[in-house]
């Protein structure tokens, strides 16, 4: 009976699919109503990763998913089984110090995230039960309790606002902690339950709600509460974001609240949106990983493979010999000698893949991990990227990207609030095609007449007083007094500050007050203004349709004191109007045209008068969408198309949005930086196109080329004529472009060209139709876009902007994508991107929540990418490199070795220096590379954006670079081994007579080699601090105190192992201290030798003190601002590149 009677506020709702019941206070409703429990989570946050008893097995699982980890557990494992020439100590502990080393960190990183949760789940809340306040753990809170908050606490749980202090039912929160905005929002409670405002009045009601299962979108809910009074009918009420309050967000400026839990723990939103925000895997990680260091890696596996090979078979040709395979003092066993020979021989194949698996570099994994999470700090203590105004720097969420800053090459940017402050002036209006700027007096206003109009004057009086009412009433404005909002100034002639989500509202709110009309606030859900008169008016708020990126318009119905029902609307010129009476459009047209060349940004306002049986169904269908728990937002866009419709057009506005400061030079510079940069907004074409000749990106010579719905038409054949545009544009740009000489593609066109899209156009290239033969589009619209110096795409949506940034990331070569934008409706495009920029706006934080990096300003975007994506990108490239060139260096004399020892599998070193080479000897200085160095100053790469060019298209880890390290270290192997060997051809190195041996052989190669390597990063160091002399010199110390120790010098008790007294017996000899240094300079003199050369070019030419250490680009240049051969030899002329 009580669904049949609910059925005509529900109508509809037969099919209640992925919604939840919830019971207000857990108190059942009638008898007759059937109900199913259901089960929900607690009220327990957890966003760890572990727990105490699958730490160990979970962390180790992830850890040996990684190839390099599980190769040297294979390799350990080798040594372990068979006898191998080297103690499985020499594998097990560097593995074991890499596994050790990334479980503390991952461990430690859980840790705080369970102390976080612990504070969560801890804290006291106060529930209502028996009309009581009962102090729970918040983690006990169940769905159903109704929990009291007070001012300045944070809600425990998503609640249904129920009642508060204040007597109209609505309260205040921030909800900074969840999207940023630190401004106050206003929420509203049920109008039915505003009254029960105390414990006992709470504890009678007695009520259901229904509302969607739990999803993470922050701004969208979808509900209604039925509410049960005795022998009363029950009543149904709708629910949405507004009566819904988040956890996490703070109540503000209300002394208490209540509400009731509808989502708990790991299902409110907050909990949702860090459970779905997905980690982006760095596209330079997977050149690192998956292209370059995976390539890098194989050649060395087939090095090492070809060394066990070779010493495998030269092994059993020396033993060919019977004399060599069995010496009379070392006869074989009976055993060894019925030993399969086959199997004798895969096991030495195995044994000289462990003495030589060194070559392999395992620690560079977990030294790349350290650089990029400590050289994320950088970015962050950058004082020049610190805001005053907004007292915030720069933020980095995700660190795995430092270095894909170096490598972008698509720049897309939104224009409000980030080419432009969001800081909105109001400029002018115009009214019934008249312009009225400046302040109009109450008789005669200061007006001027604007278009082709057959007469001069102003708007009639009636019509003026019509659209400042209008700008007055139509907005979500709220009024504070000044003193309690934080970090807002009050205009000093009044005692109240405007708040507002969009600053747009302000603007126009402000606009009507300088004509003389001031919106004095909204009490009991009436709005009050003042007028001309002085004399306060009062309309009572019926209805807001809300604003959506969708409908681009917002409309308010309400009702004034003699009765008279009026529907404003505001919104964009193409929102409006299609919706408006077609005469009244020209005169306000050629208004809207000029002020968005001039860059101002446009709205249009109009008005409806209702009847009361228009109302009522409006009225009726907008409570039935309303109810509505599936397909709401559907079903409300229906209503709300339907009630904005044959209005009447007043006049529009223009608002000034000023350019951001610096932003011209920043795009010049990333232009010059080899980048294009795009611009995707929402705005109109032509604000948009004048904001892009402000800040140069459109130059005075640019050739436009349009492809809008002003070029394309609206005609049945506007596809034909897009069509016949993209041939047209294809064959100027492309088909009649000069070949380059020399078969390389010039950079920049004789005649620079842009392009300008609009939404519907690019609509049409995306989603061609079915019957349309030009399945191209796509294709043809790419390259055209791909020769353009710049592209223009304006009346974007936020999934359009998406779409273009894919378009981009998925051509031939997979270009490094960057957007950058403010606002929530950009947040689908820095996702998109391999590089998603936020900037700490005004519109809120929901893009710089979702960015990989949040900078306050468009200007920061310049030093982040031409000097600290620069400098990140040489760092972590250098140490790739010298990782694989110090480990071929360490490896090289140990296979050498094996010709002089009968290929027998005697290590060359000793366990303690083959187990500590990468560990403790050579670890800390290039890591201290990898995080200071500056190969060219900060001030130098911020002032000359063409040497971001040198490092583009991952020129660093490319096929040359890699083998002049390579070959590099094996001169240098060479030498380390034959300089000693040499030295060793008199045995007698003492004045006694007394022989050195193998192992002193062994120790001496190893000291050259310490010291050359460590010496070879000093010489590549440009930027020294005490830092890198402490860990440089530090290193080679404590290389030399270590061999004392291991020798027995310093600890008597290691006698008995076979490197006693080695290293100290060694330095005795003078002839060793002679070859040690001058093996290291032999091996060294290259470097020494192109550095002296490099310096006396410099003089010769004036040039910079700076280079880049071991580097060539070989990036083919397209469509740029300089010729590729022209940068080249610029660049080679001021900053020399060392060319190996």
């Amino acid at each position: 009976m009580l669904r049949r009677s609910l059925s005509r506020l529900c109508a509809g709702e037969e099919k209640r699919v992925g919604t939840r019941t919830v019971l207000v206070g857990h108190r059942p409703v009638a008898d007759t109503e059937a109900y199913v429990a259901q089960k929900f989570c607690d009220n327990r946050i957890v966003s760890s990763k572990y727990t105490l008893w699958n730490f160990l097995p979970k962390n180790l699982f992830e850890q040996f998913r990684r190839i390099a980890n599980f190769y040297f557990l294979i390799i350990f494992l080798v040594q372990v089984i068979v006898d191998t020439p080297t103690s499985p100590v020499t594998s097990g502990l560097p593995l074991f110090f890499v596994i050790t080393v990334t479980a503390i960190k991952q461990g430690y990183e859980d840790w705080l995230r369970h102390r976080a949760d612990n504070e969560v789940n801890k804290s006291n809340v106060f529930v209502v039960e028996n009309a009581k306040q009962v102090r729970k753990e918040s983690e006990k809170i169940k769905v159903g309790d109704i929990v009291e908050v007070k001012a300045d606490e944070t809600f425990p749980c998503d609640l249904i606002f129920l009642a508060s202090s204040s007597t109209d039912g609505t309260c205040y929160v921030t909800t900074a902690s969840l999207d940023g905005e630190s401004n106050f929002k206003t929420h509203y409670a049920v109008r039915d339950t505003t009254v029960l405002c105390t414990d006992e009045a709470i504890d009678t009601l007695t009520a259901t709600i229904e509302c969607e299962q739990p999803q993470p979108d922050l701004y969208k809910f979808v509900g209604r509460i039925i509410i049960y009074g005795s022998n009363q009918e029950p009543v149904a009420r709708s629910l949405g974001p507004e009566n819904l309050l988040l956890k996490g967000a703070t109540l503000k400026n209300t002394k208490k609240i209540y509400g009731v839990a509808v989502y708990t723990g790991m299902e409110t939103k907050m909990a949702l949106n860090y459970q779905g925000k997905s980690q982006k895997r760095s596209a330079v990680e997977k050149n690192l990983f998956f292209r370059s260091i995976n390539a890098f890696l194989i050649v060395y596996l087939c090095i090492l493979l070809g060394k066990a090979t070779v010493c495998t078979t030269l092994k059993y040709v020396w033993q060919s010999n019977p004399f060599n395979d069995e010496p009379w003092y070392n006869e074989k066993t009976k055993k060894e000698r019925d030993t399969f020979k086959v199997l004798r021989m895969f096991t030495d194949f195995l044994s000289f893949m462990v003495l030589f698996n060194f070559i392999i570099p395992v620690s560079m994994y977990v030294t790349v991990e350290m650089q990029k999470f400590l050289g994320s700090f950088f970015i962050s203590w950058d004082k020049e990227m610190y805001d005053e105004e907004i007292q915030e720097g720069a933020l980095v969420n995700t660190s795995d990207l430092n270095e894909e800053l170096g490598q972008v090459e698509y720049v897309f940017t939104d224009k409000t609030g980030t080419l432009t402050e969001n800081s909105m002036e109001f400029i002018e209006c115009c009214i019934d095609g008249h312009k009225y700027k400046d302040c109009m007096a109450e008789v005669d206003g200061f007006s001027q007449p604007d278009g082709p109009l057959k007469y001069y004057g102003k708007a009639e009086k009636s019509r003026e007083e019509l659209f400042l009412r209008a700008l007055c009433l139509c907005h979500t404005v709220q009024i504070k007094e000044a003193d309690q909002v934080d970090g807002l100034v009050a205009h000093p002639e009044r005692k109240y500050t405007y708040i507002s989500s969009s600053p747009d509202e302000i603007a126009l709110v402000k606009g009507a007050e300088k004509y003389g009309f001031t919106f004095l606030g909204l009490e009991n859900n009436f709005m009050k203004i003042r007028n001309q008169k002085n004399e306060t008016e009062m309309y009572q708020l019926l209805h807001v349709l809300n604003f959506d990126p969708v409908r681009r318009r917002m409309s308010v119905i309400v009702r004034s004191s003699t009765g008279k029902l009026l529907l404003f609307c505001k919104g964009a010129d193409s929102s409006i109007f299609p919706r408006v009476q077609q005469e009244e459009i020209q005169q306000t047209k050629v208004h809207v045209d000029r002020n968005a060349m001039d860059g101002y940004r446009t709205l249009c306002v109009a008005f409806k008068e209702l009847t009361e049986k228009e109302y009522d169904k409006i009225d009726r269908q907008l409570n039935e969408a309303k109810m509505a728990l599936q397909d709401r937002e559907e079903k409300m866009a229906k209503v709300f198309d339907d009630t904005e419709a044959d209005m009447h057009l007043i006049g529009a506005t223009a608002v000034e949005d000023r350019l951001q400061e610096q932003l011209a030079e920043t795009i010049e510079a990333l232009h010059a930086a080899g980048m294009k940069v795009w611009v995707l907004t929402g705005d109109k074409m032509e604000t948009a196109k004048s904001t892009c000749y402000a800040c140069r990106l459109f130059q005075t010579s640019t050739e436009l080329l349009e492809l809008t719905a002003r070029t394309v038409g609206e005609s049945d054949r506007k596809e034909d004529r897009l069509h016949e545009l993209l041939l047209e544009y294809h064959k100027k740009l492309i088909q009649d472009l000069p070949k380059a000489r020399g078969g390389l593609k010039s950079w920049t066109l004789s005649q620079e060209y842009g392009l300008i899209i609009d939404g519907s156009t690019l609509s049409l290239i995306l989603n061609p139709s079915q019957d349309c033969g030009s399945s191209n589009y796509k294709s043809i619209f790419l390259q055209i876009c791909l020769k353009c110096t710049a592209v223009l795409c304006c009346r974007m949506a936020p999934l359009q902007k998406a779409q273009i940034v894919r378009m981009v990331k998925n051509t031939k070569g997979s270009p490094i994508t960057l957007s950058i934008g403010d606002g929530a409706n950009d947040v689908s495009m820095i996702l998109e991107a391999h590089v998603g920029i936020g900037i700490k706006g005004k519109e809120g934080r929901q893009a710089s929540r979702n960015s990989d990096y949040a900078v306050p300003k468009f200007k920061h975007l310049r030093k982040l990418l031409l000097a600290h994506g620069h400098l990140y990108y040489v760092r972590i490239a250098h140490l790739v490199q010298y990782f694989f060139y110090k480990n071929l260096c360490f490896i090289l004399p140990q296979f050498l070795y094996q010709f002089f020892c009968g290929f027998s599998q005697q290590p060359l070193y000793d366990a303690a220096y083959l187990t500590m080479y990468n560990i403790c000897f050579t670890s800390l200085p290039i890591l201290a590379y990898s995080l200071l160095e500056q190969h060219i100053s900060i001030d130098t790469l911020t002032s000359d954006p063409q040497l971001y060019m040198k490092v583009s298209d991952n020129a660093m880890l490319q096929w040359r670079p890699f083998l002049y390290w390579t070959f590099l270290g094996a001169f240098e192997g060479l030498v380390f081994f034959f300089g000693v060997y040499f030295l060793f051809q008199n045995s007698s190195l003492e004045d006694n007579g007394k022989v050195f041996g193998n192992w002193t052989f062994g120790t001496i190669v190893f000291t050259v080699l310490v010291f050359t390597v460590t010496l070879k990063l000093a010489l590549d160091t440009r930027f020294w601090t005490w830092m890198n002399h402490f860990v440089i010199w530090g290193s080679l110390a404590f290389y030399v105190f270590f061999s004392f120790f291991w020798g027995g010098v310093i600890w008597p008790f290691l006698k008995q192992q076979r490197m006693y007294f080695v290293f100290a017996h060694m330095l005795t000899s003078v002839s060793t201290w002679l070859a040690i240094i001058l093996l290291i300079f032999i091996s060294l003199f290259p470097e020494i030798l192109l550095i002296v050369l490099k310096n006396i070019k410099e003089k010769n030419h004036q040039a910079g003190p700076f280079d880049l250490p071991v580097l060539v680009s070989y990036k083919r240049i397209e469509n740029g601002y300089v010729k590729a051969e022209d940068a080249v030899t610029n660049l080679a002329e001021r900053y020399p590149l060392r060319i190996p």
